[in-house]
């Protein structure tokens, strides 16, 4: 072999490989069950360096997508997989940037090519709100279905409401591939505000949703490999506050329904997680804090292991 041919196919190799680590097949053919942070900002308001909040649980090419904020169809796309994934989406609560893309999603994933039923978990009105987000796209729905032979979107989204009856914590769903159970924690001045334990093959994630310190969640979390909680820095907050013209209610309301570092490791060490992801993060972008500052808060708390979130991280479970 010439080396001139040598080479041809050593560049075609090299090519090949990356159009496979890039491609959205090869991204989902790892097995077990893996953790991808989409969105790991936190609150309303679109931040230059993280998305809003979302993460997405993958087994075996399908995707559990947990909380909705803006954008979260691009990340799921950007994190090199197929919107056709999404077969579960879980909300933790109704603030808008944990909900704001829940119709958005379903619809875009439509669009593009979903082909099956996707069940959506989350407290009342969670039926309502996919009917009304239904009739608001109804023009874009009804054009589609005639004009490029989709199916109807309503027939394949099934929305399931979590009772408040879920106070103590209760199952979800369970199938062949995942347990999941939920429980509520303390997010006032919302009562229906939960977190998620995803469990599979002997291995446990748990979402914590926003929460201020909770002994529910303590519970949820027992014993998990990965815990994935909401982290809010306070000695920063005023910094924060002095942008927006109703800082002391908003600081009011930061101070009883998030978590403090002290709290976030109160609740690890407690539950003795085998890993802290911290994300959600208060303040998510103005001002901005180095991971350092994150972890260096947490870890006079928790002595396990702690990994800083950040958008598109995969995290080893």
């Amino acid at each position: 072999m010439n080396s001139s041919r040598r080479y041809f196919l050593q560049q075609a190799a090299i090519a090949t490989s990356a159009t496979l680590l890039a491609s959205p097949s090869f991204a989902t053919q790892k097995k077990g069950m893996r953790l991808i942070l989409l969105g790991t900002a936190g609150g309303p308001t679109p931040k230059k360096n993280r998305a809003a909040p979302a993460q997405m649980i993958l087994i075996d090419d399908e995707a559990y997508i947990i909380d909705c904020g803006n954008g979260v169809a691009q990340q799921i796309v950007k994190a090199g997989v197929k919107l056709s994934a999404v077969r579960h989406v879980f909300l933790t609560h109704h603030h808008s940037d944990h909900n704001a893309d829940y119709g958005n999603l379903l619809l875009l994933a439509w669009a593009a090519d979903l082909n099956h039923r996707i069940d959506t978990y989350g407290p009342a009105p969670i039926k309502r709100m996919t009917q009304q987000f239904l009739a608001l796209n109804d023009f874009d729905i009804q054009t589609r279905i005639q004009d490029e032979g989709r199916r109807p979107l309503k027939s394949m989204i099934v929305p399931h409401e979590i009772s408040h009856h879920f106070k103590h914590g209760g199952l979800v769903l369970q199938n062949a591939q995942i347990k999941v159970t939920a429980t509520q924690v303390v997010h006032p001045p919302i009562r229906s505000a939960l977190a998620y334990r995803f469990e599979h093959a002997r291995k446990s994630i748990v979402i914590s949703g926003d929460t201020t310190y909770s002994e529910n969640l303590v519970q949820l979390a027992k014993d998990a490999d990965v815990l994935v909680h909401e982290i809010m820095h306070t000695p920063t907050l005023d910094q924060l506050l002095a942008t927006e013209p109703n800082a002391t209610r908003l600081k009011e309301h930061l101070l009883a329904s998030h978590s403090t570092a002290e709290q976030v490791g109160r609740v690890a060490s407690e539950a003795k997680v085998k890993k802290l992801v911290l994300s959600h993060f208060v303040p998510g972008g103005y001002p901005y804090l180095e991971d350092s500052i994150w972890l260096n808060a947490v870890r006079p708390y928790f002595d396990g292991e702690i990994v800083v979130g950040s958008d598109l991280m995969e995290i080893a479970v």
